[in-house]
């Protein structure tokens, strides 16, 4: 999977292959789709959302440019995969899921596989979790129509936050924002195609 999705389609930064080779995909995909864990797309996991695709997990990560002592924010559990490769690169990870069944079921699966520095919520992540910011990068894993406000504020200086954003099943883009003071820049990098970010926003 990393050699032929991921390498040869540009990502280079060599944690992010390496956490990818390390992570075992198919403890995060339902039995009915484990012979499809490794393929390069996305899978349902339930409740109308989805494992995304290696590649663009890959790309997301690589677009943070993470650092080991780093503390991350993850807006959309799932299935706890994402989490799981942000672990492997940075000190802490804290990850919001809004569906509570896939909180609890991701919590239990990071908890059994030894991913001690990931914590978990059952919350609304389009306002973040300002009791741990601010955050050295935010990653959003689900489509909001627009950019969070709240999660742009709950970066640090310097830090950036990467996520898709358009309507429901139409075009959308996934954005690299990065926070300098009280700039904000924004940079188109691909069209992408996620679940919508719920809540009541």
């Amino acid at each position: 999977m990393v050699d032929s999705q991921i390498r040869r389609r540009g990502v280079t930064d060599l944690d992010v292959l390496e956490a990818m080779e390390r992570v075992p995909r198919h403890e995060f995909v339902p039995k009915e789709f484990k012979s499809q864990s490794y393929a390069d797309r996305p899978l349902p996991i339930g409740h109308g959302q989805t494992i995304s695709q290696p590649y663009i997990v890959a790309l997301m990560t690589e677009l943070l440019q993470l650092r080991s002592t780093d503390r991350v924010l993850e807006i959309g559990t799932g299935s706890g995969y994402q989490a799981a490769i942000l672990s492997e690169i940075v000190a802490e990870v804290y990850t919001i899921e809004i569906v509570e069944a896939l909180a609890l079921e991701a919590a239990e699966r990071l908890e059994r596989l030894g991913y001690t520095n990931v914590h978990t919520l059952h919350a609304d992540g389009y306002y973040g979790w300002e009791e741990h910011a601010p955050f050295d990068a935010i990653i959003v894993t689900a489509a909001p129509d627009h950019i969070p406000q709240p999660l742009v504020q709950q970066l640090k200086d310097g830090a950036k936050l990467v996520l898709p954003v358009g309507p429901p099943g139409g075009y959308q883009t996934l954005w690299e924002v990065t926070k300098t003071g009280q700039e904000v820049t924004k940079r188109n990098v691909t069209n992408v195609l996620f679940v919508p970010l719920t809540g009541e926003h």
